[in-house]
């Protein structure tokens, strides 16, 4: 697909080069415009430019400044006309056959990703929970935002490696080695029926803290364990086990795809981290610890324990290396809470300064996000006090949307197939888009009755929406092999203005993914999504696309150019639903 902004502005920025080429770097502002009255975009540069000029000591008006621009436009298939409104905006208006034809081109070939240079290798590190630990709804916000972005990536063609840090490496991990011994002595030879890790976890810790035998074992076993152990190491891959399978069964209902790659990855790799930074004289001794100063930060990391251990510091700068160094990432997004925001950026600091890594060549990031609270404006927690598990919430979910479901009757004409099926995308569409319809860096409120209200920016009414308009053709026994011959025949006029404001809209699809691409804000996505939803409403309250004898109720007349239109616009609303991780259904 073409990005008409991008196309824009290199047919501006040839102009305002050939306008005035001894400007180095001058402004290029192309926006699509807010209002019809002033045209389809707005190139704006000119205010700015007369700045530039007024230093080099030249005082020429805007107005002039977006005459010569105007004079210098090269030839092109896509402006119709343009205008110069106020103190110099030059108002764009783009030719109706050029959106027509993008628009047949989309229906033909699919909706296919905007062109975005070379294919890169894009890490992304997100989800991350602690074995031994429940998911909590603290991962929620790092899962969904992280497999978006994983989507979005391998969407527009780059190479994406989803990886799980897990947190499966540590001294925690002594005492429910100690635990399972005791508990489960002949754990060797027969697998252990551990079925509640997190009383588990609990009764361990509970020893650990109040039985001083019980502590010295415990200590005991995390030396075995970073010794490798034969029998330890098989405890810790038993304990290990039943964390992933329920995590998995989190990633299932999610339909989340990502690789294993917890902490014990990168053990083997830490002692050759520390002589690095050894060897290039970066490392200062502080009461027996080993730290480095990052440029810029305040807070070192320590990379060595006064007793000789290891910390998150020092297998977070082995993740980034073995990220850097044998993944060879061109792009290395972290989808961590903002909390850990100051520790990242000193460890990227720390590897730019080692010369791991150029962020004029390798787009090292971390997109951070805020909390999740409840609707009391608290951290999101249980009546009881408790952190609420994602489990639950996700079986909360499933509840209220079947209940949603049948107060709408919908279970009188789906068949259970087709409910069941509605009640998923329903219930988990409805969770994850509410993570997502906000702008990721605030805390959000978790609310069931609001992200399940099917009016206004939330999933269930985009579904529903969705919904109506694959039924369009549908109910009028038009089939995809018809409408995909039509798409290739008929012409889409594009007269109406709502017609032509539905086209336009269809087209912004590739502006905002690459917005996206840029800046990690999905929120824009769902904004857009909401947008085209309202403007195809418009549209089809003010268009027939299907005319009816009003006594018969037979059908007699189509009009197949907006029947396009409704394709086009489902086609879009589909792939966008996709990135966001969102599954429609055919009927709800």
């Amino acid at each position: 697909m073409i990005n008409i902004n991008v196309q824009l502005q290199e047919i501006f920025g040839r102009a305002i080069r050939a306008s005035y080429p001894e400007l180095v770097n001058a402004p290029l502002a192309v926006t699509p415009s807010q209002q019809p009255k002033f045209g389809d975009y707005q190139c704006n540069s000119a205010m700015a430019m007369t700045q530039m000029l007024k230093a080099r000591g030249e005082k020429v008006s805007p107005i002039e400044i977006a005459n010569k621009i105007v004079k210098n436009l090269p030839e092109n298939n896509l402006i119709e006309k343009t205008e110069i409104a106020g103190p110099g905006f030059i108002n764009v208006h783009i030719q109706k056959n050029f959106v027509s034809k993008q628009l047949t081109k989309l229906l033909v070939n699919g909706v296919q990703p905007p062109v975005i240079g070379e294919q890169k290798r894009v890490v992304v590190d997100f989800s991350s929970p602690n074995i031994a630990k429940e998911m909590h709804v603290g991962h929620l916000r790092s899962t969904v935002i992280g497999d978006s972005i994983c989507r979005l990536f391998e969407f527009v063609g780059h190479d994406v490696l989803r990886l799980n840090h897990l947190g499966d490496w540590g001294t925690q991990f002594g005492m429910l080695i100690a635990h399972l011994q005791d508990k489960f002595p002949n754990y060797l030879s027969v697998s252990p029926p551990i079925g509640d890790l997190q009383s588990f976890y609990k009764e361990s810790k509970k020893r650990f803290d109040e039985e001083e035998e019980f502590k010295k074992r415990a200590y005991q076993c995390v030396v075995q364990l970073q010794s490798h152990s034969p029998d330890i190491i098989k405890a810790w891959n038993l304990i290990c086990d039943v964390s992933r399978k329920e995590f998995q069964k989190i990633y299932d209902c999610l339909d989340i795809r990502i690789i294993d790659r917890g902490e014990s990855y990168y053990q083997d790799k830490m002692v050759q981290v520390i002589k690095e930074f050894e060897e290039k004289g970066l490392v200062e001794v502080d009461e027996g610890r080993k730290v480095v100063f990052p440029p810029g930060c305040s807070i070192p990391l320590t990379i060595e324990k006064s007793d000789g251990g290891f910390t998150y510091d020092t297998s977070d700068l082995a993740a980034i290396k073995q990220r850097l160094v044998e993944e060879r990432a061109d792009i290395i997004i972290y989808v961590v809470d903002s909390g850990q925001g100051i520790h990242l950026q000193n460890v990227f600091s720390a590897a730019q300064m080692i010369g791991w890594f150029d962020p004029k060549v390798t787009r090292v990031e971390h997109a951070g996000f805020g909390v999740v609270l409840g609707e009391d404006k608290k951290k999101f927690k249980t009546r009881s006090g408790d952190t609420v598990r994602l489990i639950d919430l996700l079986e909360e979910g499933l509840k209220r949307s079947m209940d949603k479901l049948k107060d709408k009757e919908r279970d009188k004409v789906l068949t259970p197939e087709e409910l069941d099926a509605a009640q998923k995308a329903v219930a988990f569409g409805c969770i994850k888009y509410a993570d997502l319809s906000h702008n990721r860096m605030n805390d959000y409120i978790f609310s069931f009755d609001k992200m399940l209200d099917d009016r206004g920016n939330t999933a269930a009414y985009l579904l529903y929406a969705f919904t109506r308009i694959r039924s369009i053709a549908r109910l009028a026994n038009i089939s995809d092999e018809q409408l995909h011959k039509a798409a290739q025949d008929t012409e889409i006029g594009l007269q109406h203005e709502k017609e032509w404001k539905l086209g336009k809209c269809i087209l912004r699809f590739p502006e905002i993914l690459q917005k996206i691409l840029d800046d990690l804000l999905l929120h824009t996505l769902c904004d857009y999504l909401y947008e085209l939803a309202t403007t195809f409403t418009e549209f089809y309250d003010n268009c027939y696309c299907v005319e009816k004898d009003r006594q018969t109720g037979q059908i007699v007349k189509v009009n197949m150019g907006r029947m396009l239109l409704c394709d086009a616009t489902a086609a879009v609303m589909a792939k966008g639903f996709d990135i966001l991780g969102i599954k429609p259904v055919q009927r709800m």
